[in-house]
């Protein structure tokens, strides 16, 4: 006489009554929409988008035509991306907005007079590169160099509208020419990457900073860049006790000293916009020199925010 398993086991008596049969659907009983319906709604929010393109680039003409001070704008087109993913919604990721809106003002941008860039590539990968396409688009002419001073040479002859440069240090001290105010006078405007976390996979991890004749515009959102020239004894210390009194907000500061030469060179990055006639600029004890405002940019997107 043997036992039988659990999974032997008679099947209990059936039910006198029988479950029916799911009601056809989507989950939770919803009928199957009709699919020739919803691609013709898509159809038609297409035609709609395509419209208002159209329409935004002809408003877009009349901006070119008005006379304005410059194409390049890095300032408005920061607030206008932040504008739109503070009214984002539902489920279409908003990089892939920001996506769309780089593409868009790139090319709008270049409708208004070109647009060029020259770019210091240094990285292995092209990631200097790649983060200038990711942010001016796919169809802008770039160029890349192997050093900081061809790019700027570019943007100083004309032959491109901005320059994408590695992020300063004491030994990238490209930054330093910016010290001079030659003609045409070169401005950071820029940096990149905007949409700086989270990164996607595989996407540029490379940071930088865009030079342009053009001056940079406010965001609402700014850090300004200070170039100071100063005696080679000053420590950071001091500098920093300098700059906070005259009360400005310290994030950063690049301090260079060359060997034999007579003077230090510092880059500081401070909170807000900031312009040359910045009263709290006229007090620094510790610069030999007035400050040079070198540009600014706005601050870029931290964890998908506007």
């Amino acid at each position: 006489m043997s036992i039988s398993s659990p999974s032997e086991a008679a099947p209990p008596p059936a039910s006198d009554t029988e479950e029916p049969p799911p009601p056809d659907g989507w989950p939770g009983g919803a009928p199957v929409p009709d699919l020739a319906a919803l691609r013709a709604s898509l159809d038609g929010i297409d035609d709609e988008i395509h419209a208002l393109l159209i329409r935004r680039a002809g408003v877009v003409e009349q901006v070119a035509r008005a006379g304005k001070r410059g194409a390049l704008r890095p300032g408005r087109e920061a607030s206008i991306i932040r504008r739109l993913l503070s009214q984002h919604a539902g489920t279409l990721p908003p990089q892939a907005l920001f996506r769309v809106w780089r593409e868009l003002l790139a090319a709008t941008t270049a409708m208004q007079g070109g647009l060029a860039v020259a770019v210091c590539e240094t990285d292995p990968g092209a990631g200097f590169t790649q983060a200038a396409r990711e942010h001016f688009g796919a169809l802008t002419p770039l160029r890349a160099y192997s050093r900081p001073a061809q790019a700027l040479a570019e943007v100083s002859a004309g032959t491109a509208s901005v320059a994408v440069l590695p992020l300063p240090s004491e030994t990238e001290s490209w930054w330093t020419a910016l010290l001079h105010r030659d003609e045409p006078r070169i401005h950071v405007v820029a940096r990149l990457p905007f949409w700086a976390s989270p990164r996607p996979e595989g996407a540029p991890a490379v940071q930088a900073l865009v030079v342009s004749p053009i001056p940079p515009d406010a965001s609402g959102r700014d850090r300004s860049l200070l170039g100071l020239e100063l005696d080679q004894d000053v420590s950071r210390a001091r500098l920093s006790a300098a700059l906070a009194t005259a009360g400005l907000a310290i994030n950063g500061v690049v301090l260079r000293r060359d060997p034999g030469a007579p003077v230090a060179h510092a880059l500081v990055e401070v909170d807000g916009y900031l312009e040359d006639d910045d009263p709290r600029l006229i007090g620094l004890g510790a610069v030999l020199r007035p400050p040079v405002v070198m540009g600014g940019y706005a601050v870029p997107l931290e964890g998908g925010a506007a």
